[in-house]
């Protein structure tokens, strides 16, 4: 009789390292591979869009919104595309995948919704719809939950299991570091505007290295 974690598609391997389903697998894989690569799309667009007004180089207004957007999309692809054996795509039923034993899951699917819910705050934020300064705090908030999620975040049994946590050790550490530097720029400008500009610079750097990072994700 299977167990759990072979009936929901992840893989585990013997002492030979050799992954005997899902997690670690060619299919697997490349199907991880592809996901990160995408996400780090939506986040180099992020950052692009906040570096931009760091460094007082001037652009479109319609570029206010890319940092929305880019939220708003990779948000909605991690509710529906995160994990292949998950709901709406997968075997999982929704219960099974919100509330289910799978951490993994569930941890993509909190930063779908924590994605698309920033994302809509941006948006209003941005079309001055919400106007009190604590408005500003759910964006770099975001950005600390969830690179201190990455701490936690695991690929089940994988032949690369070491090298993953690592990577996404990385991720987390300038995750958290941008989003302080964020908070920060934003407590203090009041008492030096040069403290701001320093801020939102890290921050939209740190982003961007995420994004790179994303990118060059291999398992």
């Amino acid at each position: 009789m299977p167990n759990s974690s072979q009936e929901h598609g992840h893989g585990h391997h013997g002492s030979e390292g050799i992954a005997t389903g899902w997690e670690g697998s060619q299919e697997g894989v490349a199907y991880s591979e592809r996901n990160h690569h995408l996400a780090g799309f939506f986040v180099l667009l992020v950052g692009a869009s906040e570096l931009l007004p760091a460094l007082r180089v001037s652009a479109a207004n319609w570029t206010r919104l890319l940092l929305p957007g880019a939220l708003a999309a990779m948000g909605a692809f991690l509710l529906i595309w995160s994990d292949h054996q998950a709901w709406p795509i997968g075997s999982l039923s929704f219960a099974e995948t919100f509330w289910g034993h799978d951490s993994e899951i569930q941890q993509h699917k909190t930063y779908g919704v924590l994605s698309l819910t920033v994302g809509l705050i941006e948006v209003l934020r941005r079309q001055d719809r919400m106007v009190h300064a604590a408005w500003t705090a759910p964006l770099p908030l975001f950005a600390i939950l969830g690179g201190a999620m990455l701490f936690a975040h695991s690929h089940g049994d994988h032949p690369s299991a070491q090298q993953i946590a690592s990577d996404h050790a990385v991720m987390g550490t300038l995750a958290i570091s941008a989003g302080l530097a964020k908070l920060l720029s934003a407590w203090l400008s009041p008492l030096a505007g040069w403290a701001r500009t320093k801020g939102e610079i890290v921050w939209a750097v740190f982003i961007l290295a995420i994004g790179v990072q994303l990118l060059l994700y291999s398992e």
